[in-house]
C-alpha cells in the first residue's frame, strides 16, 4: 500500500494570497512615498528655485553696476525663473514705491538735496515659498511675506572715505516703458537711459561737524524692506538712527556725522537704467 504524507505548511499556500500580500506592500510603499517623500521633494524644489533666483538677482545687480559705474551701454542676461514671476516695477508708474530723501543739518528737510527719490525695482515673487527678492537702488533685498522683517543679500555701492572726509551716495532708478513680467525662461535686457547726474551739494565743502541725514520710507506692505536698509545704514555705513521732524511729523531717519575736525564732501550720483524686456 502506498503511503502519502501531507505537509501542514502547504495547506495555506495560494497564488491569490501571495498576490494580495505583494499588492498590499506596493500600495503601502506608494502611500508612504506620497505622504512623506513628495512634500520633501516639493520643499527641496522650492528651496532650489529660491536659491537660483537669489544668484540671478545678484547677476542682474552686477549688470546694473556695469551699466552705471563702468558705462557699459547695454547688458543682456538669460535666466531661468522657476516657482514664481519676475516683475519690472517702474517708479514712473508706482506712486507707492519706497522713497529716499537726503539732506543735511544746516539746510533742514524743507530744502533737501534729494526728495522722495523712487528707484523702482526688479522683483521676483515666489508663489510656492511666499518670498520676494528685489533689486532696488543698487541693492538686493529679500523678505518673507508670512514673517516680518527683511534681509539684504547684496549691498549697494555707497562708501565713506575717512582720509578725505567724503561720502558718496549712488541712487539707481530702474525704469521701463511698459509693464513687464516673466515666468520660465527669460532674457533681461537693460541699457543706460541718460547720462549720470551729479547732485550739486552746496556749500561744498560742507562745514566741519555737519550731519548728513538719509530717510528711507517704505511703500506698501509688499514693498517694506526697512529692516534690511536699517541694518545697512547702521552696521555698514555706521550711521545713527535719529528722529527727524518733517512736515510737522516725526519720522525715522539716519544721521551720518562727518569728521568734526575738517570740512566734509558729499557726492550724490543719480543713474537711470531702462529695462527693455524680460
Amino acid at each position: 500500500m502506498e503511503q502519502f504524507s501531507k505537509r501542514t505548511d502547504d495547506w495555506g499556500v495560494s497564488e491569490a494570497l501571495g498576490f494580495m500580500l505583494i499588492f498590499t506592500l506596493v500600495i503601502v510603499g506608494i502611500g508612504l512615498v506620497t505622504l512623506y517623500g513628495y512634500p520633501m521633494l516639493l520643499q527641496q524644489q522650492t528651496s532650489a528655485d529660491e536659491q537660483i533666483m537669489q544668484k540671478n538677482m545678484i547677476v542682474l545687480q552686477n549688470d546694473v553696476k556695469s551699466i552705471t559705474y563702468k558705462m557699459v551701454p547695454y547688458k543682456e542676461t538669460s535666466l531661468k525663473i522657476g516657482g514664481g514671476t519676475l516683475f519690472s516695477n517702474s517708479p514712473l508708474s508706482d506712486p507707492t514705491a519706497p522713497t529716499f530723501t537726503i539732506w543735511e543739518s544746516n539746510s533742514g528737510p524743507l530744502s533737501p538735496w534729494v526728495e522722495n527719490y523712487r528707484s523702482g525695482d526688479l522683483r521676483y515673487e515666489s508663489t510656492s515659498a511666499q518670498t520676494d527678492i528685489s533689486l532696488q537702488n543698487g541693492a538686493v533685498v529679500m523678505r518673507k511675506r508670512v514673517e516680518p522683517g527683511s534681509v539684504m543679500l547684496a549691498e549697494p555701492r555707497w562708501f565713506y572715505d575717512e582720509e578725505t572726509n567724503t561720502m558718496v551716495i549712488t541712487l539707481i532708478a530702474l525704469n521701463n516703458t511698459e509693464t513687464l513680467s516673466r515666468a520660465g525662461i527669460g532674457t533681461v535686457q537693460m541699457k543706460m537711459n541718460t547720462e549720470p547726474q551729479i547732485v550739486e551739494v552746496l556749500p561744498s565743502p560742507l562745514p566741519a561737524g555737519t550731519f548728513i541725514y538719509v530717510k528711507y520710507e517704505p511703500g506698501t506692505s509688499t514693498d517694506d524692506y526697512s529692516v534690511a536698509w536699517n541694518n545697512y545704514f547702521i552696521n555698514t555705513m555706521k550711521m545713527s538712527p535719529a528722529a527727524c521732524l518733517i512736515g510737522g511729523a516725526t519720522a525715522k531717519c539716519y544721521s551720518f556725522r562727518t569728521d568734526v575736525s575738517k570740512p566734509a564732501y558729499l557726492v550724490i550720483k543719480k543713474f537711470e537704467v531702462t529695462v527693455q524686456s524680460l
